[in-house]
Order: C-alpha cells, then sequence, then structure tokens
C-alpha cells in the first residue's frame, strides 16, 4: 500500500503536471465564466492537446478545466445574471440580487469558498469511498432512477418564488418543454410542427441563455432609468459570522453534491437547485432566499462543486462516465491505452493515488485562481450599463449560435428571453421551468423503461431503494407544502391585522 502511495506520489511531483493544473483551471475559470461556453466545451475542445502528454499530465489538465469551469460559471451569474455554465444557474436566484445592492464582491467570495470546500469534500469522497459508493450506484435500476428524479423535482416547491401555484405551472411548461423532439422510445416526432430544427428537441444553452439573460436586456432597453443602473464593484467581504452560519449549508450542499455525482446521468445542475432547494427548507427565513440571501450562493455553488469529484467515481471503480465530462476524460484514458474500472486499481494503481494527489492539488490552485479572477473579474460590473449591455447580448448570441453552428438556436434564445421577461413581469419564477425541462427527459425515460422491463406496476417498489425515495420524496412535498400554507396563513393574518389598523385610525 506505502509502496503504491509512493509511487504514484512520484509520478505526480513533476513540474509538468503542476503546470497542466495551473493551466487547466485558468482556462477553465476563463471559458466558464463567458456565457454559452460551457465546461463541457471547453474540456472537449482540450481534449486534442493531451494526445503527446502523459497520462497524468493529459488528465489532469482536463480535471483542471473541469473544475475551474464550474467555478467560472458563478462569476458572470453573479455579476449580470448570465450562467456561465448551466450548473451556474442557480447561483443566479440569490448571487445577482446580491450585485445588485452592491455586495457582488461577498457574493463571489461566498461562491469561491463554498466552491473549494465542496471540491475538497468531493476530493476525499472520490478518494476514500470510491468503492462503497460505486457499489450503491451499480444497483440502481430504471424504477430507482426513476423515485430518485421524483425526489429531485420536488425541489420545485423550494423555489417556486412567491407564488406556488405559479411555480408548479412553470415548471410543468418545462416538462412540456422537455418532450419536444423525437420519443425516446419509438422515435416518433412530437410537438415539432414539422420543423426539423426540432428535431433534436429544444438547446438547453440557447433555453438557458434566454430565461436568465435576455430578460435583463430587455428590461433595460425599455426602461432606460435608475433602475438598472451599474453594480459597482465593491469590497464587501464575507464576514467571519457569515461564514459560520453558511457552513453547514456548504457541508450538506457538498454531500448532496456528492450523492447525486455519484450516480451516473444526474449532473451538476441538478445537484445544485437540489441542494439549494434543501437549504431553504431548513432555513429559518426562507422567505429570504431568492432576494440576495448568501446562504443560496453558499448552496447553489456547493451543490455543483461538490459533483466535480464525484463524477469521477464511476468513472475510475466501474468504467461508467458520471456525466458528459467525465465521458469525454474517459476518452482520454482510451487514448492512452487505459480502460478505467476495477482492473485499474490493481494493474495501475500509482497513477490512480497520482491523480488523486493532483485533484488535491487542483482544490488549492482553484482558490487561488479564484481570488485573482474574482478580484479582476468584478471590475466587469464597473463598466456602464449602455456599454455592458450590448456586451452581454453580443455574447448571448455568439454563445447559443456556437452551440451547433445554426442561427434557430439564436432565434430560441430570443423567444425563451421574451418568455422568461413576460414571466417576470407575471411574478412567476425561471427556476422551475429550468427544472422541470432539465429533469423531464430523465424522467419520462426512467418512467417508460420501468414498465418496458417489467410491465408490471409493482416494479416500482421492488427495492429498498425505491422505497428510500418514496419516503423522501413524500416527507419533500409534505414539508414544502406545509411551509407554504404556513407562509400563506400568516401572509393573510399580516393582512388582517393591516386592515384592522387601518379601519381603527379611520374611527
Amino acid at each position: 500500500m506505502m509502496d503504491a502511495i509512493s509511487a504514484g506520489l512520484g509520478l505526480f511531483f513533476t513540474l509538468q503536471n503542476f503546470l497542466a493544473i495551473g493551466a487547466g483551471v485558468m482556462i477553465g475559470v476563463t471559458i466558464g465564466s463567458i456565457p454559452g461556453l460551457t465546461a463541457t466545451m471547453a474540456v472537449a475542445l482540450a481534449l486534442p492537446f493531451t494526445f503527446s502528454l502523459p497520462p497524468v499530465t493529459g488528465i489532469l489538465l482536463l480535471v483542471g478545466i473541469y473544475k475551474g469551469g464550474i467555478f467560472g460559471g458563478s462569476i458572470s451569474a453573479i455579476l449580470i445574471r448570465a450562467p456561465g455554465t448551466p450548473a451556474a444557474a442557480c447561483t443566479t436566484l440569490d448571487g445577482y440580487p446580491m450585485a445588485r445592492r452592491g455586495e457582488a464582491g461577498k457574493a463571489l467570495e461566498m461562491a469561491l469558498y463554498a466552491s473549494c470546500i465542496a471540491d475538497v469534500i468531493s476530493n476525499l469522497a472520490l478518494i476514500f469511498l470510491a468503492g462503497m459508493i460505486a457499489s450503491i450506484a451499480l444497483q440502481f435500476g430504471a424504477p430507482e432512477y426513476f423515485w430518485l428524479i421524483a425526489f429531485s423535482l420536488t425541489i420545485v416547491i423550494s423555489i417556486s418564488g412567491s407564488s406556488l401555484t405559479k411555480g408548479l405551472i412553470s415548471g410543468l411548461v418545462g416538462v412540456l418543454l422537455s418532450t419536444v423532439g423525437l420519443d425516446l422510445v419509438y422515435g416518433t416526432q412530437r410537438l415539432t410542427f414539422d420543423n426539423f430544427n426540432l428535431m433534436g428537441g429544444i438547446g438547453y444553452i440557447p433555453l438557458l441563455i434566454g430565461l436568465f439573460a435576455i430578460p435583463e436586456v430587455i428590461e433595460f432597453y425599455l426602461q432606460r432609468t435608475g433602475h438598472l443602473e451599474a453594480n459597482k464593484s465593491d469590497r464587501t467581504r464575507v464576514s467571519w459570522p457569515e461564514f459560520r452560519r453558511s457552513l453547514p449549508t456548504i457541508v450538506r450542499g457538498s454531500l448532496i453534491g456528492v450523492a447525486l455525482g455519484s450516480v451516473p446521468g444526474i449532473g451538476a445542475t441538478a445537484a445544485s437547485f437540489l441542494s439549494y432547494g434543501e437549504a431553504r427548507r431548513a432555513s429559518k427565513h426562507p422567505e429570504t432566499f431568492g432576494r440576495g440571501e448568501i446562504q443560496g450562493v453558499a448552496a447553489a455553488e456547493s451543490g455543483n462543486n461538490g459533483v466535480a469529484g464525484a463524477t469521477l467515481i464511476p468513472l475510475l471503480a466501474l468504467g461508467i462516465p458520471g456525466d458528459v465530462v467525465t465521458a469525454v476524460i474517459l476518452g482520454a484514458f482510451m487514448l492512452q491505452g487505459l480502460t478505467p474500472g476495477p482492473l485499474m486499481f490493481q494493474d495501475n494503481i500509482d497513477l490512480i493515488y497520482a491523480l488523486f494527489a493532483g485533484m488535491i492539488v487542483a482544490s488549492v490552485v482553484l482558490f487561488v485562481v479564484g481570488r485573482f479572477a474574482i478580484r479582476h473579474f468584478a471590475r466587469i460590473a464597473d463598466i456602464p450599463r449602455h456599454i455592458l449591455i450590448p456586451m452581454v447580448l453580443l455574447f448571448c448570441v455568439f454563445g447559443s449560435y456556437a452551440v451547433q453552428n445554426q442561427m434557430f438556436d439564436v432565434v430560441v434564445m430570443l423567444a425563451f428571453g421574451v418568455l422568461g421577461f413576460v414571466m417576470a413581469r407575471v411574478g412567476m419564477a425561471s427556476a422551475p421551468l429550468l427544472i422541470g425541462f432539465i429533469l423531464g427527459p430523465l424522467f419520462e425515460d426512467n418512467l417508460r423503461r420501468s414498465y418496458l422491463i417489467a410491465n408490471d406496476a409493482a416494479v416500482f417498489i421492488r427495492s429498498p431503494i425505491c422505497w428510500f425515495f418514496i419516503a423522501a420524496t413524500v416527507l419533500s412535498l409534505y414539508v414544502g407544502l406545509r411551509k407554504e400554507m404556513q407562509s400563506a396563513r400568516l401572509a393573510r393574518q399580516l393582512a388582517e391585522k393591516g386592515q384592522l389598523a387601518e379601519k381603527g385610525s379611520t374611527v
């Protein structure tokens, strides 16, 4: 054991590996902060550069880009409400309101702290729990996935904004939009209206950019008043009491990210929203979420960064990619003549330990690079809005077009921008729509696969894992609805007291 660890550390401690990690994190943070250019795209573009590199160096370069890209998405999400990556969409809910009231520095700093702590916890889970978590994930079939997604969908209650009814409608619209394209089982067209551009479904990146960034652009040009003045970069910092208060939220979000990341196919976006929903449920003041609550930023960033290391658990232990990014990293392993899986822990254990050491170092590098990034990237907020908004619109168009190189995606982005603007005007939250759109295909796919496999409803209660998530779903719905009813009752009581006080004053 000690010989293997010593060999792994010897394999890792080279200048080339440190340079690869540093370059990867910087590239990831930069690309991740540009709306539309996702961490997945950055890793895929960097893959050809790993051909001539040693295995450890090439893989650590991609891992650095992945980690940096996940954090980088929070920068533009907080400063200009344009998530740099899909996983940062949840960060806009509280990060952007904080920036609007002059606390951009504090929001960015909390995002960095939460990201780095979650990254370390995720790495430790990978190192110490890879075998155990992977064995649990291996027991997930279609029914277990179905109940896991059903439980995840209950977070719509927590992010519905001021009206649960409007939030549920928004979530259902998202699920409906996710059915556009080809049927998952039979391959027939659904809601495409004979438009071949919709046969592949609605693009995720255009929808994301449209819902969150374009409404700000529309609002600016409709109201050229003080409503959308520049968010001045500030010197506000996270205080020790704020950090201590947010630490349980960060740890909980990290564990949620680890749990979901170790199950292939869930992804960082769902983990981020689930972490946010649980933080809001656990808060003594849930009404502050969505209005600039620092714990909301901590929850979102710890959730999505907790996934980063955990997605490598099924990859290294079972040879199964945890998400799209790790599928690209799997390609890097294969190009180097390596096959991830149980045998890798026997044949290439020194390389495994070298990667573990590199991931721990990458967390430290992320903190250093992140400090530099938030210090300089925050100056974006000093740019006058009449200059910044056209630049944001340009990046939105570029990010939407770059995914598939077709103008149709730009049209989709603009259409969802108008939809997002209308939803904001009527008090309907956009986040439930995004969650429904993300989880809808997974929900439908596993529901139909379960019936095709067994043709019996009893398949949905076949295992203890199913029962666990059924109970979690029921409990989540009960707690969410109870809190909603309590909030409505309190608002009604306050309104009645106000009316009585008004009548007393008139008398």
